[in-house]
């Protein structure tokens, strides 16, 4: 009897993790000479400076990603008050940690008080609105405590999208998490004054 590619269970992967002797972790220089040497792997530091390496995303969530950068790029053009990046940039949280949000965004005012200097390697700030989006083999627990990590650090407002389930969990600065089932579209007007995200254009992968 023949397999059925589409029956095998989809596993969750959680990151390596490269654990540091205390004389040998690694500061921000050095982290970012040990990203530059390993260009295709996407790392990130934990606030004990240990290494957690990503395995890379499938077709589906790398289309998402992609939908998700171009949608709040769209609005963040026209708005003009702050800029949005990729989750190949690197920010230094104020715990130690340098963590890269699949999608965030951060006021150009805050932006504006870094040197050049500072703007060319990991930025030394964490970013006031962040989304992380869920592949079918993320750690559901590991994603919401990252997203918890940008709060406790600064965010303003976290996103955490759910595609398998259609699920959206919303962070906020203050409060608890609250869980929005298949919402049509989401909106962050205390924050985000303008931008409304259409979930069927995250829902519903255009290939």
């Amino acid at each position: 009897m023949g397999l059925n590619s589409s029956a095998n269970p989809v596993f969750q992967i959680s990151p390596m993790v490269l654990h540091w002797p205390a004389s040998m972790r690694l500061d921000d220089r050095r982290f970012d000479e040990f990203c530059r040497a390993n260009r295709d792997l996407r790392i990130e530091r934990t606030r004990m400076g240990d290494c957690e390496i990503m395995a890379p995303t499938g077709g589906e969530t790398g289309w998402r990603n992609s939908r998700l950068n171009a949608l709040l790029s769209i609005w963040a053009d026209q708005d003009g008050t702050g800029v949005v990046f990729d989750s190949s940039t690197g920010f230094v949280l104020p715990n130690g940690a340098i963590r890269s949000p699949d999608v965030s965004w951060v006021r150009k005012s805050r932006l504006a008080s870094l040197s050049k200097q500072q703007k060319q390697v990991f930025l030394p700030l964490c970013p006031d609105f962040v989304i992380e989006l869920r592949s079918p083999t993320d750690n559901l627990s590991a994603l919401q405590a990252k997203i918890r990590e940008y709060i406790e650090n600064g965010a303003q407002l976290g996103w955490l999208i759910d595609p398998k389930g259609q699920r959206v969990y919303i962070f906020p600065p203050e409060g608890s998490m609250a869980v929005l089932e298949n919402p049509e579209s989401l909106l962050a007007e205390d924050l985000l004054k303008g931008f409304n995200l259409p979930m069927e254009k995250v829902w519903d992968v255009g290939f």
